[in-house]
């Protein structure tokens, strides 16, 4: 049962993962609602991407254009604790 929860958490991470690196551009035109909750993603997400960062940086996959290699790693940390449980 407990593996079960942690399965269930970690999934909701990384659907909260998805949204978060979508909404981040766009946080200030959110309702009141989603702010609060957007806030509460925003204090997990946000050191562990800063962290990532200083190890990942930004590739480069066109003319100005580049790839948060923190998300990607992340998501990668998420998808193998979920399939660890």
């Amino acid at each position: 049962m407990v593996f079960l929860a942690i399965k269930i958490f970690l999934n909701v991470l990384i659907l909260a993962l998805f949204f978060f690196t979508k909404l981040l551009p766009h946080k200030d035109k959110l309702s009141l609602n989603h702010k609060e909750q957007f806030a509460f993603f925003e204090k997990i997400f946000t050191p562990s991407l800063k962290v990532l960062g200083d190890f990942f940086k930004p590739k480069q996959v066109g003319d100005g254009l580049f790839v948060d290699m923190s998300q990607v790693v992340l998501l990668i940390v998420f998808l193998f604790l979920v399939n660890i449980f």
